[in-house]
Parts: C-alpha cells; structure tokens; sequence
C-alpha cells in the first residue's frame, strides 16, 4: 500500500506539469515525436527516483532536471527550426463575426513566428535559461538547480539572452520594443 500512496503523490505533483514539460522538451529536440518520448523517458526516471525526492523542496525544478539531464544524456544536439504555417494553427482559423479578422490573426501568427524565430536564433544555454524563467515562470535559485550553474550565471544568461531577443525582434519587426 505504501507505493501506491507514492505513486499517486508522485502523479498529483508531476501530471500538473506535463504540459510544461512537454513545451520544453519540445525547445530542447524541436520535434513533437522525440518531445514525447524525452517527457515519457523523464517520467520513468522521476517515478523510478521519487523516493529520493525531499518533500517540502521544488518539484518543478526536480523534475525538469531530470528532464535536462535525460536530454543531455541521451540526446546531442538541438534541430534546426520549422517555419510556422497558418494550416497548423487550425485553432485561430475558426473565427466568429466577433472574434479577430483574419488579418489581426496574420498578424498575431507572424509575430509568434518571429518570437519563435528569434527564440531560436539564441545560443541554447541563453534559451533555456530564458525560457525556464519567462515561460515555464521557474525562480532564478532554481533554474541554477536544473542547469547545475551558479545563480549569478542564471542571472547574466537570462539578461543577455532578453537583450539579444529585443535586438533581434527590432532587426525582423522593424519597430523599438
């Protein structure tokens, strides 16, 4: 009975952030199928590992270094980019007489294929840091957790990598963010 209560704890902590894990397993490999299978191999891990979890300490960040460092370890290198196509967003075509016109959903998909343009023209150690903590809204102390570096090294990867984006957004925009 005890392992059962381990892993329905296990799963009320870890399926909330699937979601998360997912997106940025997605980052990490730039392809859904390896996205799944790197989120899959991460749970295993973290189930089989829960036992050495602190209650009272950070999840999140537990689980995403597990992620990372299943990455790390069984993947070498990130893909390169998808251009994003209005036909994969079917979601923003279903559009009502009171919802966005077309072109505000042209706009809105080309400044997401901007952002992601960018978000990709960034060294990855800069990315990820970003998107630990503008996305995934993860705190600096833990970031430095799940990428094994020093706080102070979080802090200057995350501000470099918000400067290098603001740069490159002005470059394909055209406009002063």
């Amino acid at each position: 009975m005890p392992s059962f209560t381990r892993s329905a704890d296990f799963e009320q902590l870890a399926l909330p952030l699937f979601a998360s894990l997912y997106n940025h397993a997605y980052w990490l490999t730039r392809d859904p199928s390896e996205a799944e299978d790197l989120v899959q191999e991460s749970f295993t891990k973290a189930l089989r590992a829960f036992d050495s979890f602190q209650s009272g300490t950070n999840f999140k960040a537990w689980i995403f270094r597990i992620l990372r460092n299943t990455f790390l370890t069984s993947r070498t290198a990130i893909a390169a980019s998808s251009t994003v196509f209005l036909e994969d967003h079917p979601d923003t075509l279903a559009t009502t007489a009171a919802g966005p016109t077309p072109e505000d959903i042209l706009l809105r998909l080309d400044n997401q294929a901007a952002l992601h343009s960018a978000l990709e023209q960034l060294p990855p150690q800069l990315r990820e840091a970003l998107l630990l903590s503008d996305v995934e809204d993860i705190k600096y102390k833990d970031i430095a957790v799940i990428l094994d570096i020093p706080i102070g090294t979080v802090m200057s990867r995350i501000s470099r990598a918000r400067s290098t984006l603001r740069q490159l957004l002005q470059q394909q925009l055209g406009t002063s963010l």
